[in-house]
C-alpha cells in the first residue's frame, strides 16, 4: 500500500483533534463509574506514529498493536518518535516494545481433551471470563463493571450482539455471570449513552445490532416483561440513540442511523460516526480505499457500517455482489436491523405496560406498526424479506439468512412467514445448517459459512410460527457440523462451512478464531430443543 495514502489517513484522523490532556499524562487509571471520561482511540491519540506502524507490517493483525497498553502518556511517546524517528522497522519494532506492552498471542487454552461436549463447552465459561473494572491510563480497553465472557481468539473485551447468544449457553451455575453481563451493557448505554461494537475506544463511534432488549428479557427469569420494565430507561436511551436525527431528516434522505422512505415513513440503517479507517483493521482499509474508485471517507464510513451491522463483510452491502471496493452499507436499509428496532419498540411498550405509563405504550405501539407496514412496503418481495437501497430506490436481490429475523421478532404476518420458510427451505437450507447467503464471494458472511446466531434466530423464529419441520431440520444439520467437528478437532470455532463435511469455515479479515463464545452458547440452546442429538446421530429433535 502506498505511504501516502496511509499518511494521509492518519492526518485526516488525527485531525479530529486530541486534548492536552489526553497527551500530556494526567490520565489516571479509569474505573468503571469513575465519570473519567476515556480517551480518543490508538489512531487520534497516535497520528503519524500509528500509521507508521500501520505502514510497517510489524503485526500480522494490526488489533494487537491497538489493543496494547502505552507505558507512559501518549504525549511522551510521540515526542521521543519525533525526535528519534527510527529509521528502520527493526528500530520501530524496538521502539514499540519499549513503549508498549503487548498482548501475547491469544490461543484459547483448551479444555481437558476428549470430554462430551456440553462438559467442554462447560470447562470453557470460566477460560472465557475476565474482569476488568479498572484499566490503565490511555489503554484502548473500556472498564465493565462485572465480569463477562468474551468470544475467544483475538477477541479479548465483551461485544455487542455476540454476547446475547453467548447468554443463551448461560445456565443456572451461570445465571450470576450472565445477568452482570446484562448489567454491564446498561453501565455502557448510561455512561456512552449506545452500546458500542465492543468494549474499546476504538469501537465508540459505532454499535452493533440492538439485541439488548433481548437481553434484558432473559434478565427477567421467565418473565420479559419484568426485564423491560427493570431496563426501561436503557432501552429507551439505546432507542434514542437509534432514532436521532428522526425529526429533522425529509423524506427520500438520511441521517446518521435514520432513512425517510419516500412516503415519509421512517427506518434505519447502519452508521458509523467516524468516516476515516478503522484502527483494528487499519491496513486493510487503506488498502481497500487504493483499490476502490469510492472517496477514501465515503469507503472507510461504508466499511465501518458494515462492521456495525456485525456481517463484515457480506454481498449484502456490496453494489457488484462480489467486491469489497464496492461497499456502500449506508445506501441500504437491512432487514435484520428494522425487525430488531420493532422488538425494540415492542419490549419498550410491554415495560410500560408493567409501568402502567398508557401513553408510552401507544406511542411505542404505534412506532412498532408503522415499522411493520414500512417493513412490508420497502423490504417484502418475491416470497421474501430483502434488503433496500434507499438511494437508488429498489430492493436488493440478495437473499441471505437475515429474512428470518421478521419470524424471530414476530413482524411478519403468517402468510409471510409461510412463504419465507419456503424460500430458506429452497435455496438457503444446505447439508451443514443455513447458508448466509447463496453467493460465493471469499467474504465471511457469504456461502458457504454458516453461523451460530443465524442458526438460532432461524430456529426460534420458524418455530414461533409454527415452522416445525424446518427449525428441526436446521437445529439438527447445524449441530451435526458442530458436534462432528468437536469430536475431529477438540475445538468450537466462529463458523462453519455447510456445503463440505469438514466444516471448516474461511473466509474474512483474520484466521479462524477458537472459543467460541456465541458458538458454545447456541450450541447449548440447541441441544435444549433437541435433548438427544449427541446420541442419536441427530435424526430428529425431540420436542
Amino acid at each position: 500500500m502506498g505511504n501516502a495514502l496511509l499518511r494521509a489517513a492518519a492526518a485526516a484522523v488525527f485531525a479530529v483533534g486530541v486534548s492536552s490532556a489526553s497527551l500530556a499524562g494526567d490520565e489516571p487509571t479509569r474505573r468503571a463509574g469513575d465519570g473519567i471520561a476515556p480517551p480518543p482511540p490508538p489512531s487520534i491519540l497516535f497520528g503519524d506514529f500509528f500509521a507508521r506502524v500501520a505502514e510497517s507490517g510489524l503485526f500480522t493483525d494490526f488489533k494487537s498493536f491497538v489493543d496494547a497498553t502505552p507505558r507512559q502518556a501518549p504525549g511522551k511517546i510521540l515526542g521521543d518518535y519525533r525526535a528519534h524517528t527510527p529509521r528502520s522497522n527493526a528500530a520501530l519494532g524496538i521502539f514499540v516494545q519499549r513503549n508498549f506492552v503487548l498482548q501475547e498471542p491469544a490461543d484459547t487454552p483448551a479444555p481437558p481433551p476428549g470430554l462430551p461436549i456440553e462438559q467442554h463447552i462447560a470447562a470453557l465459561w470460566p477460560i472465557l471470563t475476565r474482569s476488568t473494572p479498572a484499566v490503565p491510563a490511555y489503554s484502548s480497553a473500556l472498564p465493565l463493571p462485572q465480569p463477562y465472557v468474551v468470544p475467544g481468539g483475538r477477541f479479548t473485551e465483551i461485544y455487542y450482539w455476540d454476547s446475547y447468544f453467548t447468554m443463551l449457553g448461560l445456565g443456572p451455575r451461570e445465571a450470576t455471570l450472565r445477568n452482570g453481563m446484562v448489567d454491564d451493557f446498561a453501565y455502557m448505554i448510561r455512561t456512552y449513552g449506545h452500546i458500542p461494537n465492543g468494549s474499546r475506544t476504538y469501537y465508540l463511534s459505532r454499535s452493533q445490532p440492538p439485541f439488548f432488549f433481548k437481553m434484558a428479557g432473559l434478565a427477567g427469569d421467565g418473565d420479559e416483561a419484568a426485564g423491560d420494565a427493570r431496563f426501561l430507561p436503557e432501552l429507551k436511551a439505546e432507542y434514542a440513540y437509534w432514532m436521532k436525527g428522526e425529526n429533522a431528516v425529509t423524506a427520500g434522505h438520511a441521517l446518521r442511523n435514520v432513512v425517510a422512505m419516500p412516503d415519509g415513513s421512517v427506518l434505519n440503517r447502519y452508521w458509523d460516526e467516524r468516516d476515516t479507517p478503522r484502527d483494528e483493521m487499519y491496513p486493510n482499509d487503506v488498502a481497500a480505499a487504493g483499490n476502490s474508485q469510492e472517496p477514501a471517507r465515503v469507503l472507510y464510513r461504508n466499511i465501518g457500517a458494515a462492521a456495525e451491522s456485525g456481517w463484515d463483510f457480506s454481498s449484502r452491502w456490496l453494489r457488484d455482489d462480489k467486491t469489497l471496493a464496492t461497499i456502500e452499507t449506508t445506501d441500504i436499509v437491512p432487514v435484520d436491523l428494522n425487525s430488531l428496532l420493532f422488538g425494540l419498540e415492542q419490549a419498550i411498550a410491554r415495560g410500560c405496560q408493567r409501568a402502567n405509563d398508557q401513553a408510552c405504550v401507544r406511542d411505542y405501539a404505534d412506532r412498532a406498526s408503522r415499522r411493520r407496514t414500512a417493513m412490508s412496503r420497502y423490504l417484502w418481495g418475491n416470497g421474501a424479506f430483502f434488503d433496500y437501497d434507499w438511494a437508488s430506490g429498489t430492493r436488493r436481490d440478495v437473499l441471505s439468512a437475515a429474512t428470518l429475523y421478521p419470524l424471530f421478532t414476530g413482524e411478519a404476518d403468517p402468510n409471510q412467514a409461510r412463504a419465507v420458510a419456503d424460500v430458506v427451505r429452497a435455496r438457503l437450507l444446505r447439508p451443514g445448517g443455513l447458508a448466509t447467503t447463496e453467493n460465493h464471494t471469499g467474504q465471511q458472511w457469504d456461502a458457504p459459512n454458516g453461523w451460530a446466531p443465524l442458526q438460532w434466530i432461524a430456529v426460534e423464529g420458524l418455530l414461533r410460527y409454527g415452522e416445525t419441520d424446518l427449525a428441526n431440520d436446521i437445529a439438527t444439520r447445524w449441530l451435526a457440523t458442530v458436534i462432528a467437528s468437536y469430536q475431529a478437532t477438540g475445538r468450537l470455532v466462529e463458523k462453519y462451512n455447510v456445503d463440505d463435511s469438514n466444516g471448516k469455515g474461511g473466509g474474512g479479515e483474520y484466521k479462524l478464531q477458537d472459543g467460541f463464545g456465541w458458538t458454545n452458547g447456541v450450541t447449548i440452546a440447541l441441544l435444549k430443543l433437541c435433548p438427544h442429538a449427541a446420541s442419536d446421530n441427530l435424526r430428529h429433535c425431540s420436542q
